[in-house]
């Protein structure tokens, strides 16, 4: 259990290096890659939020991961960015619970990594315009995704639910139009449109 009540609540964007669908989300982590590794930024933006009496209201932070092989097989490379306007109580908060120390849902991804890479601090600008996100770490990450409008309802994206996903079981699915990622020894460049995307909202707890 963790020793500080901590609660975060936002909106979440992912794109990683597979082929659109990621075979990670239907596979429950088990099938290879697309391309063999799979490279994945994941970027949160806090609405409300706060670390025992922290408050992390209005910050982003982004957690970097390189696995070399199927997710479930582990050894995985990860990296945290965390908003240069964090202050040091709210960047050590960040790192506590992006890094599963806290609890909640990435703990249980802890003994899938093989290499903690560090934290960076960095500005980190998240845009949301209804089905459309991009975010912009300078010279760390671009990365820019389109939603899947359902016909049932344009103005909402088609869903996949259920999931073994660590940020929301349902996830909206989308394309990434701009994927550059560079950081933590993780090197991806990507402007084909084909790989695969997610957006979310969030609310964890511990």
């Amino acid at each position: 259990m963790p020793d500080k009540a901590w609660e975060l609540q936002g909106e979440y964007c992912e794109t990683c290096n597979c082929d659109f669908l990621c075979p990670c989300i239907y596979s429950n982590q088990a099938a290879e890659p697309t391309h063999g590794e799979c490279k994945v930024a994941m970027v949160f933006r806090i609405d409300r939020g706060h670390y025992g009496q922290v408050l992390l209201d209005e910050l982003c932070f982004a957690i970097l991961t390189l696995t070399p092989g199927p997710m479930a097989a582990g050894n995985w490379t990860v990296g945290l960015v965390v908003d240069g306007e964090a202050s040091a109580d709210q960047r050590d908060a960040l790192t506590d619970i992006a890094s599963g120390e806290a609890g909640g849902p990435m703990a249980a991804l802890v003994p899938l990594v093989g290499n903690f890479a560090g934290v960076e601090r960095a500005p980190i600008r998240f845009e949301k315009d209804g089905l459309r996100c991009r975010v912009t770490i300078p010279g760390i990450l671009e990365h820019a995704i389109e939603g899947m409008p359902s016909l049932a309802d344009p103005a909402e994206p088609i869903v996949i639910d259920n999931t073994a996903h660590p940020v929301n079981p349902r996830l909206g699915l989308a394309w990434a139009t701009q994927s550059h990622m560079h950081a933590f020894g993780i090197d991806w460049d990507d402007d084909s449109g084909r790989s695969n995307a997610h957006l979310a909202p969030f609310h964890w707890s511990a």
